[in-house]
C-alpha cells in the first residue's frame, strides 16, 4: 500500500512566483530554423514541486533555461513579480539567476580540486543571504562527508552536493534538469528525496525536469511537454515518498 503524503504545506496556487505566456524559442542555423517552444503559457506557483514531464527533445530543458533565466524566448513574456525577464540586461539576468534561482543538471559540474564544502562555498561567498555550507550539506544528509573531494564521493553523493550547492543561497526557485539522469534507481531516490526535503522543508518553488514517468508521482502537479507544447496538466491529490516510486 502507497503511504503516501498530502500536498505540501508550503504550496500555493493563489501566489504564482514565475508566470510564463506565448513562450516561442526558434533556434536557427542558416536556412534551417527548428522551434523548440511553441506558445507556451505556464504558471509555477509559491512552495510547490513540480515535474516537466516529456521525452527527449520535446522542449523541456529551453523551457527550464528560459525561466531560469538562461536564455531568452523569441516570443512571449515570464514575469517574476513586476519584472517582465525579456526586459532585463544581461547583468539584470545575471543578478536574478544569482539571488532567486539555483540550478541542478545531470552532470555535477564540480571542482575535483576542492572539498564538498568548498564547492558549497562558490555559491555562498557570492549569494546576498545564504546559509552555511554545513547546513546545506546537512539538509541533503552529507553531515559526514562535508570534507571529502569529489573521487571520493559517489555519483549521488556528488549530485547531493549540487543540491546543497543550488540551495545554499536560499533561491526561491529551484530548476533541476534530469538531475537522476546519470544515477541508476536506488542512488537516483536518495538525489530525489534530498529535491523533495528541500521542496518541505525550505518552501523553495522547485521544478524537476524528467523523461521518467515514475517520477511524476512525487510532484504537487505534473505539467506534460510535447513537440514544444504543454500537452496535459494535472495534480496529484496524493505524492509518493521517493522511496516509493516505481522505477
Amino acid at each position: 500500500m502507497c503511504r503516501g503524503y498530502p500536498l505540501n504545506d508550503h504550496a500555493s496556487h493563489e501566489k504564482v512566483t514565475l508566470q510564463a505566456k506565448g513562450l516561442s524559442k526558434v533556434y536557427r542555423t542558416g536556412d534551417v530554423e527548428v522551434s523548440a517552444l511553441r506558445e507556451v503559457d505556464l504558471d509555477l506557483y509559491e512552495g510547490e514541486l513540480v515535474v516537466l514531464l516529456g521525452p527527449s527533445g520535446s522542449g523541456k530543458s529551453t523551457l527550464l533555461n528560459i525561466l531560469g533565466g538562461l536564455d531568452r524566448p523569441s516570443t512571449g513574456s515570464v514575469h517574476f513579480g513586476d519584472q517582465d525577464l525579456v526586459d532585463l540586461s544581461d547583468k539584470e539576468l545575471t543578478l536574478y539567476r544569482r539571488a532567486h534561482v539555483g540550478f541542478v543538471f545531470q552532470f555535477y559540474n564540480l571542482v575535483a580540486s576542492l572539498t564538498a564544502r568548498e564547492n558549497v562555498e562558490l555559491v555562498t561567498e557570492i549569494a546576498p543571504n545564504p546559509m552555511s555550507a554545513d547546513e546545506a550539506l546537512t539538509l541533503v544528509g552529507l553531515a559526514e562527508r562535508i570534507n571529502h573531494f569529489p573521487a571520493e564521493l559517489s555519483g549521488g553523493e556528488q549530485q547531493r552536493v549540487a543540491i546543497a550547492r543550488a540551495i545554499a543561497k536560499r533561491p526561491g526557485i529551484l530548476m533541476c534538469d534530469e538531475p537522476t539522469g546519470a544515477l541508476d534507481s536506488k542512488t537516483g531516490i536518495l538525489v530525489l528525496d534530498a529535491i523533495a526535503q528541500t521542496n518541505r522543508d525550505l518552501g523553495t518553488t522547485t521544478a524537476v525536469i524528467t523523461h521518467n514517468a515514475a517520477i511524476a508521482d512525487m510532484a504537487d502537479r505534473v505539467i506534460v511537454i510535447g513537440d514544444g507544447r504543454v500537452q496535459d496538466v494535472r495534480e496529484n491529490s496524493v505524492k509518493k515518498r521517493p522511496e516509493e516510486l516505481t522505477w
